[in-house]
């Protein structure tokens, strides 16, 4: 059996260098407040607001460390609360995508374009994949049980030496499941 842990993804922001300096100030360093399951990964103790054309969300955690481009990630429920209609995609996969204000202590950054809806994926380290026989994006179907068990398709396989065995859905997905983090899925194809 090919179990594989369950991590919810709430909404998060990922912020270049540059926006980070725009957002907050000169020279300023994201601070850690939890590592996360992905290493060098973490929850910086900074929030900032978001707005789009209908609404707002406050407190969006930044995670960090500084990327190359800015990419906010929200559920289709998130999406509808502020007024944007981003695709699905994979995390980085940013043309085309909508963008939104973004409102930090030091100042405020409107992006073209940076908003998506996360595929569903799982980290694979190298060493699980060639284990079990799973190429980097490769579509994979994965089964959650329990009172809601359900299964996912196009699970999305992203294969590295960088990356902790964890699959990543969002909050809208969990529900729908009845999951949690720490959860166990199984991978069936």
């Amino acid at each position: 059996m090919k179990q594989v842990p369950i991590g919810v993804s709430a909404r998060h922001i990922h912020l270049s260098e540059r926006h980070i300096e725009q957002l907050f100030g000169s020279g300023y360093e994201l601070k850690v407040l939890k590592e996360l399951s992905q290493p060098g990964q973490y929850a910086a103790a900074e929030t900032v607001a978001v707005a789009g054309p209908k609404g707002r969300f406050d407190k969006v955690r930044i995670l960090g460390p500084a990327r190359g481009k800015t990419q906010l990630e929200i559920s289709r429920t998130d999406a509808f609360v502020v007024g944007l209609n981003p695709p699905v995609r994979e995390s980085g996969k940013t043309e085309g995508t909508p963008g939104v204000q973004i409102i930090g202590p030091a100042g405020e950054v409107t992006v073209d374009e940076g908003v998506i809806v996360a595929a569903r994926h799982i980290h694979f380290h190298t060493s699980d994949a060639e284990r079990w026989g799973i190429k980097d994006k490769q579509l994979l179907t994965v089964k959650v049980s329990g009172e809601r068990a359900l299964i996912f398709e196009q699970v999305l396989a992203r294969v590295s030496d960088q990356y902790a065995l964890d699959m990543h859905i969002d909050t809208d997905e969990a529900n729908a499941a009845g999951v949690k983090t720490g959860d166990m899925a199984e991978i069936l194809l």
